[in-house]
């Protein structure tokens, strides 16, 4: 065999090897956006299935707005949830106090893929408000909580991509992409933080619609109830 047949043989070797490099790379390249997104809806979707069957519930909340120059804000409210298996949740939140706020009370109908419902109802007008679905994205009575973060994020909602894993305040989580289906929110993605074991949601990171980080939502003092609802007894959402 001669010099240039061997050139020619490890030439046409070396050709076919990064031939099947290059489509062993672009089908890894295929398969891992693809494995990402099968397994963050996999991750949403256990966390939706452990916490279902609630049928309903009631809580009393305290909500406290602090100002970076100026004295906090206290209100209290209620709140009632009823579970729909056909479609999203339905929720009232109704405002005791302050004063002025008084009866304040907001309904929402949450959706499985259609947009959400919502009525806030004034008392000083007595007129009920239909929010519109691009006044969703604004701020809930001064609060850093939007009108549409108080509906149930409902998984059909969104589209989902698995990040990572990651620790948080020694509990370890499974973080996940979030970007919101419907052309009325506030927000480019979420990033949602799920425990590995039970599925709560303990964080949440809000990105507008730049891209950019606008707020982080935490959970803690979780409580369990019916032996498989866990439920966050502090709730903040820090802009």
């Amino acid at each position: 065999m001669n010099g240039r047949c061997r050139w020619m043989m490890w030439g046409a070797w070396a050709c076919a090897a990064m031939a099947l490099l290059l489509a062993k790379i672009a089908s890894a390249a295929d398969a891992g956006p693809t494995g990402d997104i099968a397994k963050g809806l996999g991750v949403a979707q256990e966390a939706h299935q452990r916490h279902a069957g609630f049928v309903d519930y009631q809580v009393n909340v305290q909500m406290i707005l602090r100002h970076p120059h100026a004295t906090d804000d206290a209100r209290k409210l209620r709140i009632s949830g009823l579970e729909m298996p056909s479609d999203g949740e339905r929720s009232l939140i109704v405002f005791d106090e302050p004063a002025d706020q008084r009866g304040t009370a907001l309904l929402t109908y949450a959706h499985a893929s259609n947009d959400d419902d919502q009525w806030l109802f004034l008392p000083a007008l007595q007129r009920v408000k239909r929010i519109v679905s691009t006044n969703r994205a604004g701020p809930f009575v001064g609060s850093e909580f939007a009108f549409e973060d108080l509906a149930a994020q409902e998984v059909p909602r969104y589209t989902y991509r698995y990040i990572d894993q990651a620790t948080l305040a020694g509990v370890r989580c499974d973080r996940v992409e979030r970007v919101p289906t419907y052309a009325s929110s506030g927000y480019s993605k979420q990033v949602v933080w799920y425990d590995a074991v039970d599925r709560r949601t303990w964080r949440v990171d809000f990105f507008d619609r730049r891209g950019e980080l606008l707020k982080t939502f935490t959970a803690s003092e979780f409580v369990k109830y019916l032996d498989h609802t866990w439920r966050a007894a502090r709730m903040q959402m820090v802009n």
